[in-house]
């Protein structure tokens, strides 16, 4: 059945009424191989958020108000609201400054500063203690990713040398591949490297 609607001449891929997608829609509908790199990049990325937020959550609340004030330490209003302070404290208690003079030893400053700066640096390092702990998750996580990529690719090798063998290819012959085909041993690895650096102790490995 014709369509009324369209205008003489006009295609129907321009009417008003069709469907308009975006570049990014259109590429991703035009290659399914992109469109579905896309979808495994948002559920890692969903993944990720989503544990980040349940980690939020189970923080005690002595770990949110260290956080806080570490980062409100670390911003240029911190900066700016201890310049003003200082500045004020400062020409308040100047001599020549005719105003009643509450520290003119500047001793209460002094004393000030250093109880702030205790108490800063606590904060920091319960902020960086924290930090360290979820570095170390995240290195035992990629750690096992690297062992379990390995142990993938010691498998593709033995397969791909089994098929090199059935069709007569000369690599299949390789020395170093029976090398390849075995794991990797983490613990082996490790005394290698210590001997390596009780050995050459000056050496950056």
């Amino acid at each position: 059945m014709p369509d009324l609607n369209r205008r003489k001449g006009e295609p129907a891929s321009f009417r008003a009424d069709a469907p308009r997608f975006s570049r990014s829609e259109i590429k991703m509908k035009e290659n399914p191989a992109a469109n579905g790199m896309a979808e495994v990049v948002q559920r890692n990325i969903q993944a990720l958020l989503k544990r980040r937020r349940s980690e939020n959550e189970r923080k005690p609340r002595a770990v949110l108000v260290a956080d806080a004030i570490t980062r409100f330490a670390g911003s240029m209003k911190f900066i700016y609201i201890h310049l003003v302070l200082f500045s004020v404290w400062i020409v308040t208690n100047l001599s020549v400054v005719p105003l009643p003079h509450f520290d003119p030893t500047y001793v209460v400053l002094a004393m000030f500063a250093s109880v702030e700066a205790i108490f800063l640096s606590t904060f920091v390092l319960i902020s960086q203690n924290r930090m360290s702990q979820q570095a170390d998750k995240r290195a035992d996580l990629d750690l096992q990713v690297s062992l379990l990529a390995e142990h993938e690719v010691t498998r593709l090798i033995t397969l791909v040398k089994a098929i090199a063998e059935k069709l007569d290819v000369e690599a299949s012959r390789d020395p170093e591949l029976p090398q390849l085909q075995q794991d990797v041993q983490p613990e082996k690895v490790l005394d290698v490297m210590e001997t390596h650096q009780r050995n050459y102790p000056d050496t950056d490995t």
